[in-house]
């Protein structure tokens, strides 16, 4: 078992169980403009943040839209999904409280906006166990850089070494091993690509976290 004193925790696909809602948005976001969902979009854009996947999206597409008008779209989308009815991925609280039991340090390090998953967390009753949160849009780098990760160590408290980050995309993993940090790759049925890709990358591979909670 790996040993750490602080967690870092991404949201989607990692915490929560809301990358089906993701699913929806891209494929209602390119019906109504005439377009499929390219095979190679999630992977594309997994590990920016939510403005930089705007940017990116508009650029690749050519869109009309502005930034800030993709960002709108999305949100509204999507917000009532994570503020009503994203769950956590089943056995997940139950491993956070353990950690908080043996005094681990707990942190968001996430793509999401606070609007999107403090209401989550908030209604899955795990947001009070959090010390620190932190976004990609506050680091204004991608996941792969490690900024996000440690930006959310340096809130906690906490040098890098100290830290384990828990990820479902290869973006993360790299970033966390780029942070010199610890790295758990968690299974999640929306990221088989990021499984075969990081698998030698990480640090150990969780796919169940009642596993983790005995």
């Amino acid at each position: 078992m790996l040993s750490f004193t602080a967690a870092l925790f991404d949201m989607d696909g990692t915490l929560l169980d809301s990358m089906g809602v993701w699913a929806d948005v891209d494929r209602h976001f390119f019906e109504s403009r005439g377009m499929t969902v390219p095979e190679d979009y999630a992977h594309s854009i997994s590990g920016l943040s939510f403005r930089q996947t705007a940017v990116y999206t508009k650029e690749r597409f050519h869109l009309p839209e502005s930034v800030d008008e993709i960002l709108a779209e999305w949100n509204e989308m999507c917000e009532k999904e994570y503020v009503l009815n994203v769950l956590l991925k089943k056995g997940a609280k139950e491993y956070l409280l353990k950690l908080k039991k043996e005094g681990v340090k707990l942190a968001v390090a996430t793509a999401l906006p606070e609007r999107l998953y403090k209401p989550a967390l908030l209604r899955n009753g795990v947001y009070d166990l959090f010390d620190a949160f932190a976004s990609t849009d506050e680091a204004g780098e991608r996941k792969s850089t490690g900024r996000v990760y440690l930006l959310a160590a340096e809130r906690l408290g906490v040098k890098p070494q100290e830290c384990c980050v828990f990820e479902d995309i290869t973006d993360g993993i790299i970033g966390a091993k780029n942070a010199g940090m610890k790295a758990v790759l968690v299974k999640d049925e929306a990221n088989e690509k990021s499984r075969k890709e990081s698998m030698h990358i990480a640090d150990a591979y969780l796919e169940a976290y009642a596993d983790w909670t005995k």
